[in-house]
């Protein structure tokens, strides 16, 4: 069993590395700033322009097929490029990506909506939550009745990410009641200029999402995302595509924010010695460091299995639950060992408090990451023993 990286897989590792320390760490305290002030975080020049640097290197679209531009990376090597990205803050990913169910899309659609996201002069958005249905996938009301040529869309979706700067939305509603979620429900693309509109949700950290409102938009045929009721299928392939990746960042904030615990410790003096020689303060950095690597290992291993063409969402689940779990048990350590200072705003801990916290809600809380990996034990499609085992 090799766990050691290819020189490819180092390679690409240590220039994104080196691209998050030279050119996003430095942008930190003006983020800082600007959050404060209730700006973004990056302007959406700022973000191209970062973007664009990448991609002098050949870093655009990390997942995208080759056949569209991008690099077409495995997950394994995706996930340790979202470590690195995770050791700060600043709001960056690369671009040249899209959604997965967009390469669903046939020809004309593709032209108007692929490949415009991946190039970056579209923005779209995915929602399929409503108000009052949280992790319930199913309890959709959303409807689009049929009326001529066209399909009417009514209802609203909350908590969507990207919903207030999209031009265009992936949204799902019921298009036969009698059918239920396999077989009655549709997606369908809608641009913002056919009616819907958008509410910013202000949150207790820098995610953004926004409330969708759909008013009898009007939507022809021609708008349907792959077939008529099979809306959910796609659905549910856009929630599994990457669990992984979301623990994964955090993996990364979790080694930044342990390293500055460990600088701290070891500079900060109480009775005439640093901390770092309290037993309290050691096992808090023992414990850490070793979910850490329980963390690495789990986060890695549902990555191999998407790359190997297996059924990863147990693995998936496990490592989006023991990573929401425990990136917030250490960033909380961080700020204990940093006492008041840790508290104030004045060191990013606190950001980082407020960021870590989402990851035990959103994509699957914790409590549905458990649901699922006790069903799939319970009920014989996952093994104790493991995939090796």
């Amino acid at each position: 069993m090799d766990f050691s990286l290819s020189v490819e897989e180092r390679e690409i590792r240590d220039w994104v590395r080196t691209f998050v320390q030279k050119e996003l760490v430095p942008l930190e305290n003006d983020v800082l700033r600007r959050e404060r002030a209730h700006q973004p975080g990056l302007t959406d020049d700022e973000l191209t322009e970062l973007q664009l640097k990448a991609k002098e290197s050949g870093f655009w679209g990390v997942q995208t097929p080759e056949e569209y531009g991008g690099m077409g990376l495995s997950a394994v090597m995706t996930a340790l490029l979202e470590v690195e990205l995770g050791r700060t803050f600043v709001p960056f990913r690369f671009g040249g990506a899209a959604d997965n169910i967009l390469f669903h899309a046939n020809e004309e659609q593709k032209q108007r909506y692929l490949l415009p996201t991946i190039d970056g002069t579209r923005r779209s958005c995915f929602a399929i939550t409503e108000p009052g249905a949280g992790s319930d996938a199913k309890a959709i009301r959303t409807t689009a009745r049929k009326d001529g040529d066209e399909w009417v869309i009514n209802g609203e979706k909350t908590f969507i990410t990207g919903g207030h700067e999209a031009d265009f939305v992936m949204v799902f509603a019921v298009t036969d009641p009698d059918k239920g979620a396999n077989g009655g429900v549709t997606c369908f693309l809608v641009d913002r200029d056919r009616g819907w509109r958008s509410e910013y949700i202000d949150t207790m950290g820098e995610w953004g999402p926004a409330s969708l409102i759909f008013d009898n938009v009007r939507v022809p045929e021609s708008q349907v995302l792959g077939e008529v009721g099979q809306g959910f299928a796609l659905a549910m392939q856009w929630i599994g595509r990457g669990r992984y990746l979301l623990p994964a960042r955090a993996l990364g904030s979790c080694e930044r924010l342990l390293s500055m615990a460990i600088e701290y410790a070891g500079t900060r003096e109480t009775f005439g010695a640093p901390i770092a020689d309290r037993q309290a303060i050691q096992w808090m950095i023992a414990d850490s460091g070793v979910e850490i690597e329980a963390l690495r290992w789990l986060v890695l291993h549902a990555a191999w299995q998407v790359d190997q063409g297996m059924d990863s969402r147990q693995a998936q689940s496990m490592a989006k639950l023991f990573g929401g779990q425990k990136a917030n048990e250490i960033v909380d350590r961080v700020l204990q060992i940093h006492g008041g200072m840790g508290y104030t705003r004045e060191l990013p801990v606190e950001r980082w408090y407020r960021e870590l916290r989402l990851l035990r809600i959103y994509e699957g809380t914790d409590e549905i990451q458990r649901r699922t990996i006790a069903r799939n034990l319970l009920k014989g499609h996952a093994r104790v023993t493991g995939a090796l085992g």
